[in-house]
């Protein structure tokens, strides 16, 4: 299968680039065709200009500046994304790449009548494997952002039969290596299942 895999970390030293090079490592064992996106390492520019607004639902032209990622996207039969939270959501760099490349014509088409329909209806499998800093429990009072995106967002764009999995790291202000280590093998079991 072919697998895009998005991550969105300014430290590839950090616990997330681990997690990362887990996830390549994993995927590329099990014998997947992996095209990996650093968002950091590649400077995507994650500002959603006036211009592109303007432009946003002319699918001819949305696209112009985010070409090679929305490409990307189209060629992929897999989606894996993996982030830190920060204040409740995801990274800026990767609400930006939702923002400037998840656009009409590529995530989805608006038809005549103004209704949308999903449009990534070859990805068969998305995972998003997610670290916290906060408990899980304190994440569900506040409805855990970045759990719902990624499983019910994504679902909407995705086939109706895609497999979506969730890999949550919480409680990381409170350092476990332990811990740490049993969620790389569970993630690394993941990746090899995926």
């Amino acid at each position: 299968m072919r697998v895009l895999v998005i991550y969105a970390h300014p430290d590839p030293d950090s616990l997330n680039g681990a997690i990362h090079r887990e996830i390549l490592s994993a995927l590329s064992a099990a014998g997947h065709e992996v095209d990996d996106i650093d968002l950091y390492a590649d400077g995507f520019d994650p500002v959603l200009t006036a211009s592109e607004r303007r432009d946003y639902f002319d699918p001819a032209v949305n696209r112009t500046r985010v070409a090679d990622y929305a490409a990307r996207i189209e060629a992929a039969e897999g989606l894996v994304f993996c982030f830190p939270t920060w204040c409740l959501g995801p990274p800026a760099i990767l609400k930006g790449f939702f923002d400037r490349v998840m656009v009409p014509g590529v995530s989805f088409r608006l038809e005549d009548d103004g209704s949308l329909s999903p449009n990534l209806q070859h990805i068969r499998r998305v995972a998003a494997v997610v670290t916290y800093g906060r408990s899980r429990g304190i994440l569900w009072w506040f409805g855990d952002p970045p759990r719902r995106m990624m499983t019910r967002y994504i679902r909407w764009f995705v086939s109706r039969n895609a497999r979506i999995r969730y890999l949550g790291l919480y409680d990381l202000h409170k350092p476990d290596r332990v811990r740490c280590e049993k969620f790389l093998q569970r993630v690394a079991k993941e990746m090899s299942g995926f």
